[in-house]
């Protein structure tokens, strides 16, 4: 075992100056002491940081450690289980019974089939932005659209009631809001969800949660299911194409090579997903002894999963701090690893690759409206990073 291990003594938030898609720097220096640090949680909970792609993906995929919210040891009090449903905090049995029927919904080849879809909805973003512009901002009117449309209609969540649960899941997903507001937000999601989930059991329609309802799932199973499918469908990409073409922009000749090249989008989309990791970090607690890295982490002991320290170590990638669209980055943990993998994976490439495409065909001169110091991110503090606002114009 090894005696001297850096030691991170708390979690940090603060990006590197004039660099929005970096990891913040003590989280990059973390990685060059190792790739496992001492660490210890905002409750004052001793654990660990675990920033090294090969440890990362180790402890993911390691059985050893727990998903479940109950056992997150990181505060003086106890976490109440996750809702019914909501199994990307659950282990197994738990987690394979809620996520088992929706795998064959979410396969790439179905999602495949949605590409008509996006690339019909993408155009209309795209005819409104031209009607508006050319100045407009590109997180409203181009990046939660597209995805909040498409997971809503796989949800089968009237048209009519779109604007309003995305204003919803902006509130408690932002990272912004006092703990009231998030609350409120949050509950008015689930009262929502909840009649949703009632009215597809009465009058079933063509989408995943009618079919659902065909199931052994209870009506509070089904609301924490569609809630998980709903956040993460809409809030991860949104953040993804919003930031993705704001690195794009800020990395001319990268947008250059990929508007030249539109066969390059699925290396693209890769390498900006390893480059941003808008899911920036998750946990996990040994359930026993284990030993990472050198370091034995002892039961009990919650674990930090630094994503985007992973994805950019340079152990896995040669100039990891480079976005270079020509990379091999498969293999990325954007979307995690292991049995907790991304469902949505399939449907967010299918929804990058035809957006950016897109955008950057339908306008070729857009560049940002305001300088790259004046966008508006979002905090750490939130769940997935990104831009809250990205002001753009073209030539006319």
């Amino acid at each position: 075992m090894t005696d001297t291990v850096h030691t991170v003594t708390t979690l940090p938030t603060e990006r590197p100056s004039g660099c929005p898609f970096d990891p913040p720097a003590e989280l990059v220096d973390a990685r060059r002491h190792g790739p496992i640090s001492r660490f210890t949680h905002p409750g004052g909970k001793p654990g660990w940081l675990i920033t090294g792609y090969d440890l990362v993906r180790s402890v993911l995929a390691d059985p050893r450690f727990s998903s479940r919210r109950d056992l997150l040891n990181v505060v003086d009090f106890e976490i109440p289980p996750a809702p019914p449903g909501e199994f990307l905090l659950m282990d197994d049995p738990d987690h394979s019974r809620y996520r088992k029927p929706l795998v064959g919904k979410f396969t790439a080849r179905r999602m495949r089939l949605l590409t008509e879809r996006v690339e019909q909805i993408t155009a209309a973003c795209l005819d409104a932005m031209e009607e508006t512009g050319p100045d407009v901002d590109l997180v409203t009117a181009f990046a939660k659209p597209i995805p909040t449309i498409i997971i809503c209609e796989l949800l089968g969540v009237p048209y009519e009631d779109r604007d309003s649960f995305q204003e919803q899941i902006d509130t408690f997903m932002g990272g912004e809001t006092g703990d009231e507001e998030l609350i409120a937000a949050y509950t008015a999601t689930q009262e929502y969800l909840a009649e949703l989930v009632a009215a597809k059991r009465a009058n079933p329609t063509d989408d995943v949660l009618s079919e659902l309802t065909d199931s052994d799932l209870t009506d509070e199973e089904l609301k924490g299911i569609s809630l998980i499918l709903l956040a993460a469908g809409f809030d991860t990409t949104a953040n993804m194409l919003a930031l993705g073409t704001f690195a794009l922009l800020q990395n001319p000749e990268q947008l250059a090579a990929l508007r030249d090249d539109p066969a390059l989008i699925d290396q693209a989309v890769e390498e900006l997903l390893r480059y941003l990791s808008v899911a920036k970090s998750f946990m996990r607690t040994a359930l026993e002894d284990v030993e990472v890295g050198g370091q034995t982490i002892e039961a009990g002991t919650t674990v930090v999963l630094s994503y985007n320290t992973a994805n950019r170590d340079p152990e896995r990638h040669a100039d990891p701090h480079v976005l270079d669209i020509r990379r091999q980055s498969t293999g990325h943990v954007a979307f995690g690893h292991g049995v907790h993998l991304c469902l949505g994976a399939q449907l967010a490439r299918v929804e990058m690759r035809v957006a950016f495409n897109a955008l950057l065909a339908r306008f070729p001169t857009l560049r940002l409206a305001v300088p790259a110091e004046d966008v508006v991110l979002r905090p750490e503090t939130a769940d997935i990073y990104g831009v809250k606002s990205l002001p753009v114009t073209w030539d006319v």
